[in-house]
């Protein structure tokens, strides 16, 4: 059986990584540009200023100038400079800018964003694991299983198990394409389980454990319409937990 891939090794999720003066300016700008510093149709400071402010070559500036290019988030023109793009191009799906977003917060809005691509395609890969899983794979969903229900569990440990868990179900379903998107966004889930856990209840951690339990009974059954149920209802209890926690906050105020 494949070990857990623990947290350090995920490279996507490594927000802190030793970054090149290259990444550490592209992060710094990407960040003021999704915070909304630099409002969608506003130009970004010339190159001059961004020269003298991170005290770097015209050549660093303009290769971060490309990359922000390609993930969506500018685009410079001649005599014009460097405008920001309209929110709708921008590149969640890349996992620099996944990763910025995570670091300026993760509010409730957000939250709910990355909850409709998991409907989208969780339940699928689900369905699609429960038609070509391996043994191997009902095996590592067992151990992920296992290692969700212990009672000595933080945030950061029970998130990491259940990504884990989520991870191999993308494995699982036999579909790279499935397997990539869960790759590439998961950050933003890493996140969202942070932001979700049910650590701090005994019964709701019972709860989700057995929800992510069903999933994998339904995988192993070979039982697709089920598997993808299961996998629906995993979600939801996130979300209802998120909007439950909403509601208390608000009652506070």
């Amino acid at each position: 059986m494949k070990p857990a891939q623990p947290l350090s090794r995920l490279s996507r999720l490594s927000l802190e990584r030793a970054q090149s003066a290259h990444d550490h300016i592209a992060a710094a700008l990407g960040m003021e540009v999704l915070e909304g510093r630099y409002p969608p149709g506003t130009n970004l400071p010339p190159e001059p200023q961004l020269i003298q402010r991170f005290q770097v070559s015209r050549t660093v500036i303009r290769e971060v100038m490309k990359t922000l290019a390609a993930k969506g988030l500018v685009v410079s023109k001649t005599r014009v400079g460097t405008r920001v793009r309209q929110p709708v191009h921008w590149n969640y799906f890349d996992a620099d800018v996944l990763a910025w977003r995570v670091r300026l917060g993760f509010d409730d809005r957000f939250m709910h964003y990355v909850a409709e691509v998991r409907r989208a395609l969780e339940p699928a890969a689900a369905a699609l694991a429960a038609q070509r899983r391996s043994s191997e794979h009902v095996t590592r969903l067992r151990e992920c299983v296992r290692i969700m229900g212990r009672s000595n569990h933080d945030r950061q440990s029970f998130a990491e198990s259940d990504l884990d868990f989520h991870l191999v179900i993308g494995d699982a379903s036999g579909n790279p394409m499935m397997r990539s998107v869960a790759g590439v966004i998961e950050t933003a889930l890493l996140a969202s389980f942070l932001h979700s856990s049910p650590i701090d209840d005994r019964e709701d951690h019972a709860t989700t454990v057995n929800a992510h339990a069903a999933v994998v009974d339904a995988i192993e059954a070979g039982a697709a319409a089920t598997a993808c149920a299961a996998m629906q209802q995993v979600i939801d209890i996130g979300i209802d937990r998120i909007d439950l926690r909403r509601r208390r906050q608000g009652q506070r105020r």
